[in-house]
């Protein structure tokens, strides 16, 4: 009797040993088994998903086989692994070994989509709407009823967005890519806070905010930054009025059409800083860290004026006569090639770059 159970224990071993090894072969040549592709495929991985789901789906495309002892080998090895939502590259000559490998890293295929400094919310809305690779949630929304669903009621949306170029992957919402630029703006502007000079006149941060959006739109040449923030903050404790183009182009809103008039000058709105003493409400577009720096670290000088002087840069006077005569050389007579930064200031009815001996001409 003793021997019968011997020989029977004897046998099931063997035929445990011979299972195991059936099964340790059968993973084996499931891992190591090529895709069923012929060129760069994406595998979608809805969030959601399990790693039992996506194998029965691979297997029911025609992309791999042997669903079930791949499913075997990750409940045993790799049952506390989640699989990350997300696209996952596939290439010819990939095995489902290397696959797995890519998913326990949670190397999914990232996009991208670049916010530029100095674009307005309206600017911004339009670019996230047309990334097709971004989930659409606001379309149809107000700017408030966007802040709402940002979850900042209340807070007016201009300027509120750090500038950069955004990583997602696919299935990221348009509004989640809002919530991680609004943080970013906070992040930065509180540290630059931290760090400002002295005796600077804003009482807070947002002041700040609205001063660098400024000096963001005056120039396309970074090295000015902090000498039109210092033009600025120099007029503003003097008492006098910024009179700065591009605010009056924020106030005007779609109705400019690329000319400046010395109407649009006199039209009274909060944004016209011919008019309205300090700063505008708001800001008036994006900003980068380094605007926001020079706002808080203005270059010390004389300069109350600048003119633009057609190549992107400017020419800064400390009185209104050496202002007036930069004018006559850099404006008055203009050359065929003449631009100014940021945004060309043509005149239209009205020449609006002769200066004004009662009126003194306008910062740019």
């Amino acid at each position: 009797m003793r021997r019968k159970f011997l020989l029977l224990l004897e046998t099931g071993l063997v035929l445990a040993v011979l299972l195991l090894g059936t099964c340790a072969w059968k993973i084996h040549s499931a891992l190591q088994q090529p895709l069923n592709i012929t060129q760069e495929e994406l595998l979608d991985v809805p969030n959601g998903t399990t790693p039992t789901g996506t194998l029965k789906r691979l297997e029911a495309d025609g992309l791999i086989k042997d669903a079930f002892w791949l499913r075997v080998y990750w409940r045993f090895n790799l049952a506390g692994q989640p699989l990350h939502s997300g696209e996952y590259r596939m290439v010819p000559g990939m095995t489902m070994e290397s696959l797995i490998e890519v998913w326990k890293r949670g190397e999914v295929v990232q996009y991208s989509v670049t916010l530029v400094e100095g674009w307005n919310f309206r600017q911004v809305r339009a670019a996230l709407a047309k990334d097709e690779k971004l989930q659409q949630t606001l379309a149809g929304l107000s700017d408030s009823e966007v802040m709402d669903r940002l979850g900042h009621s209340g807070i007016f949306p201009e300027g509120r967005f750090f500038p950069d170029t955004y990583r997602f992957v696919r299935g990221t919402s348009d509004a989640d890519l809002l919530k991680i630029a609004y943080d970013r703006l906070e992040d930065v502007l509180a540290k630059e806070w931290a760090q400002r000079a002295a005796d600077l006149p804003y009482s807070q941060p947002y002041q700040a905010l609205i001063m660098a959006s400024l000096v963001e739109k005056e120039t396309g040449v970074p090295e000015e930054r902090g000498q039109i923030a210092g033009v600025f903050v120099r007029r503003m404790r003097l008492g006098m009025l910024l009179q700065t183009d591009p605010t009056v182009i924020y106030g005007l809103g779609e109705r400019y059409n690329g000319k400046l008039t010395r109407a649009h000058l006199r039209e009274e709105n909060p944004y016209n800083t011919y008019l309205i003493p300090g700063l505008p409400p708001t800001p008036i577009a994006m900003v980068g860290r380094e605007a926001i720096h020079a706002a808080l670290n203005p270059v010390a000088g004389n300069s109350l004026y600048f003119v633009a002087r057609g190549d992107g840069s400017h020419v800064f006077s400390d009185d209104l006569d050496a202002h007036n005569n930069a004018v006559r050389e850099y404006q008055l007579k203009r050359r065929a090639d003449y631009r100014s930064s940021p945004a060309p200031t043509v005149p239209d009815e009205e020449p609006i770059d002769e200066p004004n001996a009662s009126e003194p001409p306008r910062s740019q």
